[in-house]
């Protein structure tokens, strides 16, 4: 149980960091993905745009939040990792990898660009890999299939209350032609074996579950707990598979930013174009950040701003040292300027293309 000293740190700290990043101004040239609607400026979506939440949840099952973390917004493409975790559940990492790869792929999320000498998609986190995991997932019919897909979610979630939102998975659907097209030459060339329309709104229904911040960081922390939901103490995945996710989400969760995410932030994460970042520090906690202003790369800016800050300001890279943890020790915050990225400059954001969508790469 965390101490009251230990609890009064984190909610100061939280407060301070939200507090210092809402007052940040954003670069100029982010967007907001919407569902049916695509990529819109800030002029675009309203209030809305200025949405930013911090959750944290201990495996201790305690819970510290601070901004709008009550707003619900759409899974996306976080759900991708429980979509994994549950086909490791089904047929085993081997059987698995048959299938999809571990390997980051340098791509966007949305590329369909397979390994040509396995005819696998590279890893379980774009798209392309999405799919087939979700091609794997056991059940008597697609109805089925779903019913345990979404449950896994709830039990993470601690939240038997999660539920595909019917507008959001309509307006996903409708706009998702260039993501059938792909599924149908993945299974055109083996890769996919059922029907594709039902693989599709199986996916589709999983990116349209709405979540909160504070959700999402208790699915962080069921994560970081082993496989062990630490609200409920009820076992959601076993624990060996829990390593399996966690690897691929540090080397393959933020797309064509992960190799980048890693070496600088170090921390395994997932995110969606919603403007989520599902994050895990394995043994101590999960974070839920919400903030849908996006980079070229379809990442949240104020979501990578924070996890920056978590990993270097508060020293909660995965390679830190215990003594480094200014969240959960009192440790002092480290006194020194975060690094700008050593990415290259990308192209405006204007150049995404939906998430539920896929290019084909020759």
């Amino acid at each position: 149980m965390t101490s009251a000293a230990t609890g009064r740190r984190i909610e100061d700290r939280l407060g301070d960091l939200h507090a210092r990043i809402a007052g940040e101004p954003l670069p100029g040239d982010e967007r907001y993905y919407v569902s049916g609607r695509g990529y819109l400026d800030a002029t675009q979506v309203g209030a809305e745009s200025d949405r930013f939440a911090i959750s944290v949840a201990t495996i201790d099952g305690e819970h510290f939040d601070v901004g709008d973390h009550t707003a619900a917004f759409p899974l996306h493409s976080v759900s991708k990792v429980f979509t994994y975790a549950l086909a490791l559940a089904d047929h085993g990492p081997d059987r698995v990898l048959e299938r999809v790869g571990v390997e980051p792929s340098g791509d966007p999320f949305n590329a369909l660009r397979v390994d040509e000498r396995t005819m696998r998609p590279y890893n379980p986190m774009v798209n392309a890999g999405a799919l087939v995991t979700n091609d794997l997932l056991l059940g008597a019919d697609p109805d089925q299939r779903l019913a345990r897909a979404l449950q896994l979610l709830r039990d993470g979630a601690g939240d038997q209350q999660l539920a595909v939102d019917q507008v959001t998975l309509d307006a996903e659907v409708a706009s998702a032609d260039r993501n059938r097209g792909a599924a149908y030459l993945m299974r055109g060339a083996g890769m996919l074996h059922g029907r594709v329309d039902d693989i599709l709104r199986l996916y589709l229904a999983q990116c349209s579950v709405h979540v909160t911040s504070a959700a999402l960081a208790t699915m962080g922390a069921t994560l970081a707990n082993g496989g062990r939901n630490p609200v409920t103490g009820s076992r959601v995945l076993p624990r060996r598979l829990v390593r399996d996710v966690l690897s691929v989400m540090h080397t393959c969760g933020m797309y064509d930013y992960a190799g980048t995410w890693a070496f600088e932030i170090g921390i395994p994460a997932k995110s969606g174009v919603g403007g989520a970042i599902l994050a895990v520090i394995p043994g101590k906690l999960g974070i839920g950040v919400y903030a849908p202003g996006l980079d070229g790369q379809g990442n949240s800016v104020r979501g990578i701003r924070v996890c920056r800050e978590l990993s270097e300001r508060l020293g909660l890279h995965v390679f830190a040292t215990p003594d480094e943890d200014a969240l959960l020790t009192p440790a002092t915050p480290a006194d020194r300027t975060i690094p700008p990225s050593v990415e290259p400059d990308l192209p405006p954001a204007t150049d995404l293309t939906m998430e539920t969508d896929a290019v084909v790469r020759h």
